[in-house]
């Protein structure tokens, strides 16, 4: 399957949550309204979909604005954490969630993730290098 990333709208925040309610993660609603609003959510739909219609979100944490412009050489690396990347199950496996994280990618220097250990091959297929936990939980970082 064949998708286009953008960046979310206001209008796209009850698909966002419809995807992510129905992949049983627990985002906060006023988060994701907060993140749109700031640019920090993607979306996937499908090429030639006129309608648009999500089928796949990533969530991005957001950056503080930084008081003062720092030198160049003094920019320290931008990196950036994926909260929550989800895919309606009914396009999962085709290639959506991929997508989602290479557009995340490029927007910084650094991606960091925490996750399920059943889904640390897809993170490590992406390229993160991924340390597992006590917890049952992963972190990565690409």
């Amino acid at each position: 399957m064949s998708v286009r990333v953008r960046t979310a709208t206001p209008d796209d925040f009850v698909p966002v949550m419809r995807v992510l309610d129905g992949s049983l993660l627990d985002v906060e609603a006023t988060t994701v309204e907060e993140r749109i609003d700031r640019g920090a959510v993607l979306v996937a739909v499908a090429d030639g979909d006129t309608a648009g219609r999500v089928v796949g979100t990533l969530v991005l944490d957001t950056l503080e604005p930084h008081p003062a412009a720092p030198r160049p050489e003094e920019q320290a690396p931008e990196t950036r954490h994926v909260e929550a990347v989800a895919v309606h199950r009914r396009h999962r496996s085709a290639g959506v969630g991929t997508a989602l994280v290479e557009a995340a990618a490029e927007r910084c220097d650094y991606l960091t993730a925490e996750f399920r250990e059943e889904v640390g091959p897809f993170y490590e297929s992406l390229g993160f290098d991924v340390e597992r936990g006590n917890s049952g939980r992963c972190h990565g970082m690409r």
